[in-house]
């Protein structure tokens, strides 16, 4: 059962690792504009809002958590080859927003299909979901080092195996993994929602995407601007998911050792240095390096604190719909605004000022959260 529930993971995010450094590039490549660039990136995000929360409701409602992901692989890797008809502006926003509508649906059903399969040993959580990372860097590397030999044009047809690689992963895990009892529509969701730790939680997870909306969007343009080859950019995003390998690894330990709030106002803060050392020092290699190690704190370690907040203040009731709040507006709102809000500074004052955009975002996270984010409760479901 682990390698089958890796395996999603794998492939889901080896997607993710081709599409976000490098096709920012290739709509640049088609000659959209900067602000052009920036709404149809955020359309990746945007399908969040509503995708996860429709699913996952339906999730909790049916139990069938399995063949929801199935439908929604199958049905986004469909809608994808839209793409090849190179349509322009609309006729791509159009075609991002089908297919990530249900491509968007996948990941927080899964994660709520990989906490239940791991049962009570929630601690290999990470050990899991680590394969993810490792699909990011592997597509990194090689997608970028394709793209040194080949037109940047060539890009939606080198997806297409990505596509196809979750497609199989989603039937490899078994159909009685998803057969959980539905959710009997119990339990208090609003008041959950209404607790000041919770809304905190949402708070700073917020404002933590609207600060990455530069890096997704234009951290390789950025790089590409200050004279990195396409090689060296993939390097540098696999750099950052590498760091997040070993802290996935390692992060039973750090939750042992640290109260979970703790955790999460040090990852605050290692992300507020990352941003500025972006924004003004990114032409220095060694301290570039740096700023990409800290992608361990900025998602590594703040994704593995949200996954602890979900299971422990929505419990088996809400789980499904948790996950989906969690991803529709976090990753759903905050990005789509971080990416559209990039593209303006991007506009106005280049790309160092969007990164500083991006480390005023986070400062406010982080006063959010050393006022009123407490650690969860523990919980032993």
């Amino acid at each position: 059962m682990y390698w089958r529930l890796s395996n999603l993971y794998f492939w889901f995010f080896a997607l993710l690792g081709a599409l976000l450094p490098y096709w920012s590039l290739y709509l640049e490549d088609r000659g959209f504009s900067y602000l052009q660039i920036a709404t149809l990136m955020a359309t990746i995000q945007l399908t969040k809002i509503v995708a996860p929360n429709l699913w996952g409701w339906l999730g909790d409602r049916t139990g069938q958590r399995v063949r929801l992901v199935r439908i929604g692989s199958v049905t986004g890797a469909l809608l994808f080859t839209g793409v090849f008809l190179e349509p322009g502006f609309y006729g791509l926003m159009l075609v991002m927003l089908a297919f990530t509508f249900f491509w968007n649906a996948v990941l927080p059903l899964y994660e709520v299909i990989t906490l239940q399969g791991l049962g009570r040993d929630r601690a290999r959580y990470g050990r899991v979901r680590l394969w993810g990372s490792v699909g990011f860097i592997a597509s990194v590397a090689l997608i970028g080092l394709i793209l040194e030999y080949v037109d940047l044009r060539w890009l939606p047809a080198l997806l297409m195996p990505l596509f196809v690689g979750i497609v199989v992963a989603a039937f490899c895990v078994p159909s009685s993994q998803g057969q959980i009892r539905p959710h009997d529509g119990k339990g208090n969701l609003k008041g959950i929602l209404l607790q000041s730790t919770v809304m905190a939680f949402f708070a700073m997870n917020i404002l933590l995407q609207v600060s990455h909306g530069a890096y997704y969007t234009f951290f390789s343009i950025h790089l590409e601007d200050l004279g990195y080859d396409k090689f060296s950019v993939g390097l540098l995003w696999s750099l950052g998911v590498a760091a997040e390998i070993v802290l996935f690894m390692v992060m039973h330990r750090v939750f042992d050792r640290f109260p979970v709030r703790t955790i999460a106002i040090a990852a605050l803060a290692l992300t507020l240095l990352r941003w500025i050392l972006i924004a003004e020092y990114s032409a220095n290699v060694p301290v570039l390096i740096l700023a990409q190690c800290c992608h361990a704190a900025s998602y590594g370690a703040l994704h593995a604190v949200s996954v602890n907040y979900i299971h422990s203040y929505f419990g088996f009731q809400h789980h499904g719909q948790g996950q989906a709040l969690y991803s529709g507006l976090t990753f759903g709102a905050g990005g789509a605004v971080g990416a559209w809000l990039s593209g303006v500074l991007v506009e106005w004052r280049g790309t160092g000022a969007a990164f500083w955009g991006s480390a005023g975002a986070i400062a406010v996270a982080l006063v959010i959260a050393a006022i009123w984010l407490r650690s969860p409760p523990k919980v032993e479901h």
